[in-house]
């Protein structure tokens, strides 16, 4: 029975599997075309999605001075794929009707009919089992911090139409790794780091997601769901810069109750000046600068768990 279900429903013969703005070669590329719908259903052909949901994890980890705990940064790693990969099912189970009449979402899997509802929800079942031996795996503190995040995955399909401003809500559920990886070290101690380093974390979230969201500005006002970059109108790159660097500052402070000295400033530099690139290059009116630029961050994650590996290795004070 199970097998049946995961059967795509056929595509018309003119219409590609692929959505227009899918990264859709290499491993994916490769995949069997009656497989391949499930793979592009949990964006495993974008794996920015989740580096960008992996990198507060680490940052949580490296901070808190794990900077020699591989085999869970490992593990976080891998809970990343999987749930950012269920988090992509369920929303799109959630907002087939939406992402059918906008231009750049009509071909996902669910919403063009190549995957069936009853279908996604057995995948998403599958993807959860995976996050679930993930979680398992943690001490328990860092298992109540992470089901704690559950209410809030659960609702933010439904903020883009109850609010003009849903990339608050993403960035409070997509940076969630962060005091998850902080606690799986420490478990409860030492609040004060953390709560700067997940409120910047949040920040930071609300500036990309604004800078994607800029894609799809003409289609959001269209039917009607709000979104930071239409709410901003034309003040999106004062908006993206009044977000980026508040975050910088929350970090900095974070970075500081760590490790009171010049290199934790010093260490924080080439993330801050990468952020300010982003917005001094973004062309607001151009979806592939503002693609480009979203899809920079995978690097800024990597420069700012570089600065938490300098200062968290020197020793939590």
């Amino acid at each position: 029975m199970i097998r049946d279900s995961l059967q795509p429903a056929p595509a018309p013969a003119e219409q590609p599997l692929a959505p227009p703005d899918t990264q859709h070669r290499g491993i994916v590329a490769r995949l069997p075309r009656t497989i391949r719908p499930y793979a592009l259903l949990a964006r495993f052909d974008r794996p920015i999605g989740w580096w960008l949901l992996f990198w507060p994890c680490a940052w949580g980890v490296l901070l808190a001075g794990g900077g020699d705990r591989w085999g869970l940064i490992a593990l976080l790693l891998a809970g990343s794929i999987a749930m950012r990969g269920a988090g992509c099912v369920y929303n799109d189970i959630v907002d087939a009707d939406l992402d059918a009449r906008v231009a750049r979402t009509a071909l996902r899997p669910v919403a063009s009919g190549q995957v069936s509802k009853r279908a996604a929800w057995v995948w998403l079942v599958a993807l959860c089992l995976v996050g679930l031996g993930v979680l398992l795996s943690l001490r328990w503190e860092a298992q109540v911090v992470a089901l704690a995040s559950l209410a809030l995955v659960a609702a933010y399909p439904f903020m883009k139409r109850i609010t003009g401003f849903p990339q608050a809500w993403l960035g409070l559920v997509f940076t969630w790794g962060a005091p998850t990886g902080w606690v799986a070290v420490r478990g409860f101690d030492g609040g004060a780091p953390l709560a700067a380093l997940y409120a910047g974390s949040i920040l930071w979230c609300i500036g990309y997601d604004t800078i994607y969201a800029l894609q799809d500005r003409e289609d959001d006002a269209m039917i009607g769901i709000g979104s930071s970059a239409l709410t901003l109108g034309r003040h999106v790159r004062a908006g993206v810069a009044l977000f980026y660097g508040g975050a910088v500052l929350l970090w900095a402070a974070a970075l500081w109750l760590v490790r009171a000295d010049g290199l934790a400033l010093l260490a924080l530099l080439p993330m801050a000046v990468h952020l300010e690139w982003q917005v001094a290059t973004l062309d607001s009116d151009d979806g592939g600068s503002a693609l480009a630029r979203f899809r920079s961050n995978r690097l800024a994650g990597l420069l700012l768990a570089a600065a938490c590996y300098v200062v968290g290795n020197a020793g939590v004070g």
